[in-house]
């Protein structure tokens, strides 16, 4: 196991990931580009960002299981309804559509770098060790799992 996995709450990660947005995107105004209604966009990204990642949450309470992902190995159940039908990891992408909602109010070509930088650690750092901690505790039930339901979306 890496020593950064499981270790960085994913909300700490969206607020790091925000700041060096904001810093990536100030000094680069050359960078900026005009986006029709940006702040209606952004809010309506970020609404949607906020829905999907509450609506996982929501699943994982019914289910009556953690939400709390550097502890998979609390995890009881496989929640599998809702819409974890279509993301295995709708509280992530509820993340990323709230960075991209950012990028988007920002309107700097700059700050949209580090989207992928957050995809990549995420995968990385959060996702595939949860994935390997799931895989250990429900065997074949996730391993279907991952095979019916995408990463992200």
């Amino acid at each position: 196991m890496n020593s950064l996995e499981l270790k960085i709450p994913p909300v700490a990660v969206l607020l790091l990931c925000g700041a060096g947005m904001w810093l990536l995107a100030s000094p680069a105004l050359g960078l900026s580009f005009p986006i029709p209604a940006r702040r209606l966009l952004a809010l309506i990204v970020a609404g949607i960002g906020v829905a999907t990642g509450v609506a996982g949450v929501l699943e994982f309470r019914s289910a009556a299981t953690t939400v709390d992902p550097r502890y998979p190995e609390k995890t009881s159940t496989v929640v599998k309804t809702g819409i974890y039908k279509r993301s295995r990891n709708p509280m992530y992408l509820g993340l990323l559509l709230i960075l991209l909602a950012w990028g988007i109010f920002l309107a700097n070509a700059l700050a949209f770098v580090v989207l992928p930088v957050f995809v990549l650690y995420m995968n990385h750092f959060q996702i595939s060790a949860e994935e390997r901690a799931m895989q250990l505790q429900f065997g074949d039930a996730y391993r279907d799992y991952l095979r019916a339901v995408r990463r992200w979306i």
